[in-house]
């Protein structure tokens, strides 16, 4: 029978059977050096009748489900999850299926390890744990404390800072709840913030609002004013920043972006926090990965406070983490107010099982492999930024620095909502974005497009070429699409595409089929 692990009860895709032999490229990347040979078919997934000793030892249990009788003749079934739940475990191999078909192209994704895997789906997951190491709310804690202190080193090592001069929590949930625990930690409502504006490329959690409402909760319990980039060039407008900065007067500047593909000018963006006596926070979320590769600028020599998601460009789970100053600042002492903003100020209990990910993590975040991997996540942005300006694309800023392309679609008549649909359809899975000078965020005119997602699955420039011929090709359906639509909205556009009359569902069906073919040649990680 085959042996049962915390990730062999997760997948119905057969176990992956490596090879050295076959077409994977062992030189694309660093993180995996293999290649696949995946069998589609469903394989019953084993279950597993756990005594108290294989609990402890984490031994493979043998047989069939889990049963314990107690003295007054009750007894606990536990069921695997094809057993237990087969429509959400339906669900799942779907998902699974359609991860492995597709061009995985969201910058803010990305496929984690099987370790990080095993660690969240753990018995960690059942310990509450509200407090910080040594100072918990609930007995048991001896372990969990020992993890989180871990965690907490691992990170310090990972991102090349000095403990003594540097702290971080590892509980936030997320990089959105990381920020505004931050918010929380140094301002007082209605106290002034500046952010990358949205459609310029910036996040929600910056502070992001219309003429017409406060969309963020940034934006409604503090006042936000945004900067912006310079149209003719696409990059941060730091004069018009300071001018800005002087005028308003905020007490907190946030660098970061989530659509911004070039690096940040810490150095400049320090200068004008301390002219108008703010703090300075970097929010790291999509390039955490590059920062502690050290293959972007480091944002710990001039911020204040740095914070990130953790399963973007970093690999892991989908947690956050905050990193501050030891020191006071501004008068300010960040660790105590960030550690009581998290808790008991914003959250309850930690998810232990994400911060034993996140542990794991780390430690590759410090290996060689690690490096290696995101030096080739920008180079083969790189090389589909290259091949996109070829094809005559409007790229934001002329190229990229970093791990994203933003795509402006505007010169050829066309919006990123209806490219997002078509490619879409044909297995090509990327975000419509706003662009500078957009009007509409839910029909904005460009397409973001990040490729640290399918550079874990092993792809090098060669294949990153040929996505962006991919992309073309979509786009060039999606125009001729358009010019077929009797109607001029977006949602004309989309019952057509729905609609058993759409006449190049053909074309569409090609492009998926060659799409699948390429991408079905290389694994992913941890399923």
């Amino acid at each position: 029978m085959q042996a049962c692990t915390g990730s062999s009860l997760m997948g119905s895709l057969q176990q992956p059977i490596w090879t050295e032999q076959s077409r994977f490229p062992s030189k694309g990347c660093g993180v995996i050096g293999f290649s696949l040979q995946v069998k589609l078919n469903l394989v019953k997934p084993c279950r597993s009748s756990y005594t108290e000793g294989s609990l402890v030892t984490g031994k493979p249990p043998s047989t069939v489900s889990v049963t314990k009788s107690g003295g007054n003749g009750n007894s606990f079934v536990d069921h695997g999850l094809s057993e237990a739940d087969p429509e959400v475990r339906a669900i799942i191999d779907k998902e699974k299926g359609r991860q492995f078909r597709s061009l995985e192209l969201i910058a803010s994704e990305n496929f984690t390890s099987r370790a990080v895997m095993e660690a969240v789906g753990s018995c960690l997951t059942n310990k509450y744990s509200e407090g910080l190491p040594g100072k918990r709310y609930y007995g048991g804690n001896e372990y969990i404390d020992e993890l989180e202190t871990l965690c907490q080193q691992r990170a310090i090592a990972a991102f090349h800072v000095d403990g003594k001069n540097w702290g971080v929590n590892v509980q936030p949930l997320s990089g959105s709840p990381a920020n505004f625990e931050v918010y929380t930690a140094i301002l007082n409502p209605h106290d002034r913030l500046m952010g990358l504006d949205l459609p310029h490329g910036g996040h929600l959690s910056h502070g992001f609002m219309t003429p017409k409402r406060r969309v963020s909760g940034t934006s409604i319990y503090f006042e936000s004013m945004p900067y912006r980039l310079d149209e003719s060039t696409g990059l941060v407008d730091y004069d018009m920043l300071e001018k800005t900065a002087i005028l308003f007067r905020p007490k907190l500047i946030i660098a970061g972006a989530s659509a911004y593909p070039r690096d940040f000018d810490y150095p400049r963006m320090r200068k004008i926090a301390d002219a108008v006596g703010a703090f300075l926070m970097m929010d790291m979320a999509h390039i955490s990965g590059l920062v502690a590769a050290s293959v972007v600028a480091d944002p710990f020599e001039y911020c204040d406070i740095v914070t990130t998601t953790t399963h973007k460009s970093l690999r892991g789970p989908r947690g956050g983490m905050i990193f501050f100053k030891k020191d006071p600042v501004l008068g300010v002492d960040l660790e105590s107010a960030i550690n009581n903003a998290v808790f008991p100020g914003l959250q309850g209990g930690p998810h232990n099982h994400t911060i034993g990910g996140l542990a794991v993590c780390l430690k590759h975040a410090q290996s060689p492999e690690f490096k290696a991997y995101q030096n080739k996540v920008v180079s083969n942005c790189g090389a589909l930024a290259s091949r996109l300006i070829e094809l005559g694309y409007k790229l934001v800023s002329g190229g990229s620095d970093n791990h994203l392309v933003l795509v402006d679609l505007r010169p050829l008549g066309i919006d990123g909502a209806r490219a997002e649909k078509i490619l879409d359809l044909a297995s090509i899975t990327l975000n419509k974005n706003s662009v500078p000078g957009d009007k509409s965020a839910l029909v904005p005119g460009g397409i973001r497009i990040g490729s640290p997602a399918m550079t874990t699955r092993g792809f090098t420039e060669k294949e990153f070429a040929a996505v962006a011929d991919f992309i073309h090709e979509g786009v060039q359906i999606t125009l001729e699409a358009k010019r077929l639509v009797s109607g001029s909205k977006l949602q004309d556009f989309m019952k057509f595409v729905a609609s058993p009359d759409f006449s190049l569902m053909d074309k569409v069906s090609d492009l998926r089929r060659r799409v699948e073919a390429l991408t079905t040649q290389f694994p992913i990680p941890g399923v």
